[in-house]
């Protein structure tokens, strides 16, 4: 007998040489949709993040869209706002002009020092000690000056004061004056004169004067104590200063800003060398006329001929009014050593200082300090010959060069 099959096995239907084979199921992820034939699949991300949802990360949500700057409203808004800045910007300057100009002052004799700085660095000493060394120097020289100044002036108001008496009987006792005095009504327009309202007008005058006193004195430290800092700091704040321009231009801006901080600091050497040649002047004027106190009259006037255009004749009226209290030919010696010591200073030394120091012409010095009195007085006198040089070398290395080649 033959065997028959198990129950549980069936016969398995051949397969058909024009059926397509059944494609496997893989393990790995679904594929996706099926790409049409011919076309690549698209390409699958390589991580397995989700995006992040719009606003996610920006915990105060997106940003709006930008501002229309043609917005009429925001033009009117920004107009006033800027009108307002500007007025404030105006208003602060103007209150603050008076220490703005002493920290111009201060700026300025910081450039005018640094040279005495510089030399005294090449021949060893570090900076501090340098700039320790040239304010020294210049407190030796205000100190010089205010005890050459003051005890004439202690001297001749006490005079004053113990010959007041003896004046004023000699006064009394004048026919002259006593007759000058009923004429007029003097002593009772005087007497009318005198109340409390002219007193309190004397005392406020009394209080101005020590106020102007006080603030001259003041102003005075300020600005010695800025230019001590100035003249300590000085490389920094021209390194920071250099650090503003654009590389490209850096060597050119700081070569030329060296060239003209060369030309203000040999302008303030210059200034110096001519008013001393004034007070050695006045100073020999007045030991050869016997004038008194020869030091305090040489000091006076080589301070005021610091002052461009108009030091010279102040200083000269201080001491000629010395000369003629003392005689009237001293007085009339004193105004006419005066008359042709300003002729030669003006024509002749002053010119030649300024053309090897600082190289202006003669008449762009004297149109530049006429200009600078008239602007802005005696700041715009003692910055207008450095102003005026400057001009010229920005001129000669800067805008000639650039019409050339155009």
């Amino acid at each position: 007998m033959s065997a028959e099959p198990p129950a549980d096995t069936a016969p398995q239907p051949a397969s058909r040489p024009d059926e397509p084979s059944r494609a496997q199921p893989s393990s790995g992820p679904p594929s996706g949709p099926s790409s049409p034939p011919g076309v690549p699949p698209p390409a699958q991300p390589s991580s397995g993040r989700e995006e992040p949802a719009a606003g996610v990360g920006k915990p105060f949500g997106e940003p709006g869209p930008p501002l229309n700057r043609r917005n009429p409203f925001l033009l009117g808004f920004l107009f006033g706002l800027g009108l307002l800045v500007a007025y404030a910007l105006f208003l602060g300057i103007r209150n603050a002009t008076s220490m703005l100009i002493l920290i111009f002052i201060a700026l300025f004799l910081a450039i005018g020092l640094n040279p005495a700085v510089t030399r005294l660095r090449r021949w060893g000493l570090r900076r501090g000690a340098a700039v320790a060394i040239v304010a020294l120097g210049v407190v030796g020289l205000l100190a010089g000056g205010v005890v050459a100044l003051i005890p004439p002036l202690v001297t001749q108001t006490t005079e004053l004061i113990n010959n007041a008496p003896d004046v004023v009987e000699s006064l009394r006792r004048s026919e002259t004056v006593n007759e000058l005095v009923q004429r007029y009504d003097i002593a009772n327009r005087v007497q009318g004169a005198v109340n409390a309202g002219t007193i309190t007008n004397a005392l406020g005058g009394v209080v101005g004067g020590a106020r102007l006193l006080f603030g001259t004195i003041f102003n005075i430290l300020t600005v010695l104590v800025l230019t001590i800092y100035f003249m300590a700091s000085f490389e920094r704040i021209k390194t920071t200063g250099y650090r503003l321009v654009p590389a490209s231009r850096r060597e050119r801006v700081s070569l030329l800003s060296d060239e003209i901080l060369t030309k203000v600091g040999a302008y303030m050497v210059g200034a110096l060398a001519i008013a001393v040649l004034a007070g050695a002047s006045t100073f020999a004027l007045a030991l050869a006329l016997g004038l008194a106190y020869p030091f305090a009259l040489a000091v006076v006037v080589a301070i005021c001929d610091l002052i461009p255009q108009i030091g010279a004749t102040l200083g000269a009226i201080v001491v000629s009014l010395v000369g003629l209290a003392s005689s009237v030919s001293d007085g009339i010696a004193c105004i006419v050593f005066f008359i042709i010591y300003q002729q030669i200073e003006n024509y002749l030394i002053y010119p030649r200082v300024m053309r090897r120091s600082v190289r202006v012409s003669d008449v762009a010095a004297l149109v530049a300090a006429l200009l600078g009195v008239g602007l802005f007085g005696v700041i715009g006198a003692l910055v207008a010959i450095p102003m005026v040089a400057a001009i010229q070398l920005i001129m000669r290395e800067v805008m000639l060069p650039s019409l050339e080649d155009r």
